[in-house]
């Protein structure tokens, strides 16, 4: 019997699949947990539709991703903080940090997650941040700690 997975199970396929599945292993497994529906017709047609909305969302947040690194390549984001003498930072900064700033700045919004920082910055000075927008998008910026 042919079916389409509705959601991942383990050793048998993941979402979206079409499979030849026993009869019995369909009706009394797959379908009662909502695992699975029969591949008709028209539950064909559904899969073809929602993978290629799947497919124009990919497209438009690939596009999203690289408008915003061309932003970000263009910008020097600057962040006051607190410093000794030596020019050592009271604290450190953070992704979080620097993606506050951004937003406040530059009305860009960017998870912190996405920011790549080896280690927090902990002096004054420039430094080249990388943000990771998108699989195959990646911008890399310049962060000024100044002195508050």
């Amino acid at each position: 019997m042919k079916v389409i997975l509705l959601q991942d199970v383990k050793k048998v396929g993941s979402k979206g699949d079409i499979l030849e599945v026993a009869e019995g292993y369909a009706r009394n497994y797959l379908f009662p947990r909502k695992l699975a529906v029969e591949a008709t017709q028209g539950h064909l047609r559904d899969l073809e539709q929602k993978k290629a909305s799947e497919m124009r969302k990919k497209a438009q947040y690939l596009e999203q991703a690289r408008g915003v690194a061309a932003k970000l390549e263009t910008i020097t984001v600057k962040i006051p903080a607190k410093a000794g003498e030596s020019g050592k930072l009271f604290g450190s900064i953070t992704s979080k940090d620097i993606a506050d700033a951004i937003k406040n700045q530059y009305s860009i919004e960017i998870d912190k997650k996405k920011i790549a920082l080896d280690n927090p910055i902990k002096s004054l000075g420039v430094y080249p941040v990388t943000a990771k927008l998108h699989q195959e998008v990646q911008a890399r910026f310049q962060v000024q700690i100044i002195e508050a």
